[in-house]
């Protein structure tokens, strides 16, 4: 579903009420000229309407990977004033798949972390897809840390396929630096907000996840594994990624529905991709929004109000278990 194409029918149907209310309190002449245009609107509602139910979430999927949708290092030029790149995470190395550094939107001071992609096959393979090592993500904690040192608030934007599945990554404690960043980003004493800007792959976009407020993007997907991998673990058949997607719930839709995220950030026209200076802009407008109000809290409130966020995630019903010694 698209709420830019939401809005529109929503939009349309209060018109369409009200010429017909005008039609019931007017003349027979008025009524005459109001009829054609109830009709045109009403036509064109239909189309918009399934337009809409044509939107699949494997479309979104696609959406999500376009080639042309902007990077990290796109938001940063065009939403971050005087940004400094920040690398290393004094251990082993510095990872391309993450980008970080320090900066002003508008007049605040920020830490911005993303993961990078590459625009062709050689940066691609330079930023390993976005797929980010251990040393990306104890980069990025490193920056957080930091962050929290100078008491800067913390973005960070997430499009990544999934962390590094190589053996180097495995050998130097993947998982481990995954647990960790979750560890010490809820405790960090300083707003963070993420964003999901594209994919949102399992522990690799978890690793930036835990969040004050997580926002996506209305092409965006977020989910614990891709429908690929689900369709060929499940069903051993990769080709039935389509299937896949429908059930993993993954768009922006159904996670704000499951309270995983907090909002949506509607995308401009057909795609984030089409348009990167007003993509940028309605993020950076939220991102301004949010992290003001997010300053005004206190210590101990904004501490709180991130553990239980994630405390509340997951809604499940259990049946009690018959006590046998019971009787009824």
């Amino acid at each position: 579903m698209n709420k830019e194409i939401e809005r529109e029918i929503k939009h349309l149907k209060d018109k369409v009420k009200k010429l017909k209310d005008r039609v019931l309190k007017g003349n027979k002449k008025e009524a005459k000229k109001i009829e054609p245009l109830i009709e045109e609107m009403s036509s064109k509602i239909q189309e918009l309407e399934r337009l809409n139910a044509q939107v699949k979430p494997i479309d979104i999927v696609r959406l999500a990977r376009h080639p042309k949708r902007p990077t990290t290092l796109d938001y940063i030029r065009l939403m971050i004033r005087s940004f400094m790149e920040l690398h290393g995470d004094r251990r082993f190395a510095d990872d391309q798949a993450i980008i970080g550094g320090i900066g002003f939107l508008n007049d605040i001071p920020v830490t911005i972390i993303g993961h990078q992609k590459g625009r062709n096959t050689k940066d691609n393979l330079k930023r390993h897809f976005g797929m980010a090592h251990p040393e990306g993500y104890r980069k990025a904690l490193r920056l957080m840390e930091q962050a929290e040192r100078f008491g800067r608030p913390i973005i960070n934007l997430i499009d990544t396929p999934g962390a590094y599945p190589g053996i180097g990554a495995e050998e130097r404690g993947q998982a481990e630096a995954i647990a960790y960043n979750l560890y010490k980003m809820s405790g960090l004493k300083v707003p963070i907000v993420s964003v999901i800007t594209g994919e949102g792959g399992s522990g690799g976009a978890l690793a930036l996840g835990v969040a004050d407020r997580v926002y996506m993007l209305s092409n965006t997907i977020y989910s614990v594994i891709s429908p690929e991998g689900c369709a060929a673990i499940l069903w051993k058949d990769a080709t039935k990624s389509e299937e896949a997607a429908e059930s993993l719930k993954l768009t922006a839709n159904d996670l704000l529905k499951f309270r995983v995220i907090d909002d949506i950030i509607e995308e401009p026209g057909e795609g984030a991709h089409t348009d990167h200076e007003e993509t940028a802009k309605r993020l950076k407008s939220k991102l301004l929004e949010t992290i003001k109000e997010l300053l005004t809290k206190d210590l101990s409130t904004l501490l709180r109000e991130r553990y239980e966020k994630f405390r509340k995630i997951g809604v499940f019903v259990e049946d009690m278990p018959e006590d046998p010694l019971v009787k009824m």
